[in-house]
């Protein structure tokens, strides 16, 4: 399947957002996941299923200031 994950084009064989978070090393309770402008809360993750030329949002913390 192909999606836009970050502004990136990628290749993935996830069928879902969790599976897709998985594949890609994500783990956490602090990300924030949108799949085409909507956002995804973390308990949806796993039923969410994604589709062809999705658009996957992932942002994480970052420490500093």
């Amino acid at each position: 399947m192909r999606l836009i994950i970050n502004g990136e084009p990628e290749t993935t064989a996830a069928t879902t957002l969790s599976q897709l978070l998985a594949a890609l090393d994500y783990e956490g309770e602090w990300l924030a996941t949108a799949v085409n402008g909507e956002l995804i809360h973390r308990e949806d993750r796993d039923d969410h299923l994604l589709n062809d030329n999705d658009r996957i949002e992932i942002l994480t913390p970052m420490q500093g200031g």
